[in-house]
């Protein structure tokens, strides 16, 4: 299984992260992104008698990764069910959630899933592929302005009103259904020597727009607030500005917002205090073996 694991995902700032759980043998634990089990793993060679951890993931792909270990619960979910599930294996608090919110190499490495603009196949980008809408029907159904929305707020794209645009004129002659079919229609919007940074761009916004990825982290993120026990730690893998905005701001302020609500002497109300004052991210030698890392940052905090 070592070998599968590592050709679904490498886990990313494994050490950092595990050791930032501040483990107990007979701690109960969450890792709402079971994905490759490579996290999940190493928290189970450290519980004992009396431990638990509870694993999610919505994809099904991740289940032939499942850790046969009488410590470990698998819930095939979307994180955002984070409070519902817990509620329904009876267990009121945790030590520790880690959240790693990378997209698993898996998903780019597998044609069928859409998720990368190296491969042709069906624009679908479904982390569950049992529901919901896929980027093919995004890009057929919405709007011009709420097209160019998703690529500006999602996908930071400067561009966005013109790739809407362009995007708009050419589905009104034929659907666009394959990847090859939406690279046609958007790659001269970009210049060569920067055609795969911006592509990246566009199938990030699609994705997070396919699997509402931001409405999901920051239902998970408050579940996880209250699910905490005190001194309980939160420990989030982040790899862009969006979602490290939401994690920065619900360990600072206790709200995705940021608002910062005072107290009568002026000290910030927030259920944490941060663990690690300044980002962790991945050494030269983690970049080097896993070029993915690159982006990732780590945030811990705990529980007042």
């Amino acid at each position: 299984m070592g070998n599968e694991e590592l050709t679904y995902h490498v886990p990313v700032l494994l050490m950092p992260s595990v050791d930032g759980m501040n483990i107990r043998p007979d701690g109960t634990y969450v890792d709402v992104t079971f994905g490759g089990g490579g996290h999940s793993r190493e928290i189970l060679s450290r519980l004992g008698d009396g431990g638990q951890l509870l694993g999610f993931d919505q994809d099904e792909d991740a289940e032939q990764n499942i850790v046969d270990n009488p410590h470990f619960i698998f819930v095939r979910s979307n994180f955002r069910y984070l409070h519902n599930f817990l509620r329904y294996h009876n267990i009121e608090e945790v030590d520790s959630i880690l959240a790693d919110l990378g997209v698993s190499s898996h998903h780019f490495d597998d044609s069928e899933r859409g998720f990368s603009f190296r491969f042709d196949g069906a624009l679908d980008m479904r982390m569950n592929k049992r529901a919901g809408d896929t980027a093919a029907d995004i890009i057929n159904t919405y709007s011009e302005e709420r097209l160019a929305d998703i690529f500006y707020l999602y996908g930071e794209l400067k561009n966005s009103r013109k790739l809407a645009s362009v995007i708009v004129k050419a589905r009104a002659g034929q659907k666009i259904t394959t990847i090859g079919e939406f690279l046609e229609v958007i790659k001269p919007l970009f210049g060569r020597e920067r055609e795969k940074k911006e592509l990246a761009k566009v199938f990030q916004a699609l994705r997070i727009e396919v699997n509402q990825e931001m409405e999901a982290l920051k239902e998970m993120l408050y579940a996880a607030t209250e699910a905490l026990k005190p001194g309980g730690r939160l420990v989030v893998i982040t790899y862009h500005s969006l979602e490290d905005r939401m994690v920065k701001n619900i360990m600072k302020t206790g709200n995705v917002e940021g608002k910062m609500e005072k107290d009568f002497f002026g000290n910030v109300q927030t259920p944490f205090r941060l663990v690690n004052n300044k980002v962790i991210v991945p050494d030269d030698a983690e970049i080097e073996r896993n070029p993915r890392s690159r982006s990732a940052k780590l945030r811990i905090a705990e529980k007042k």
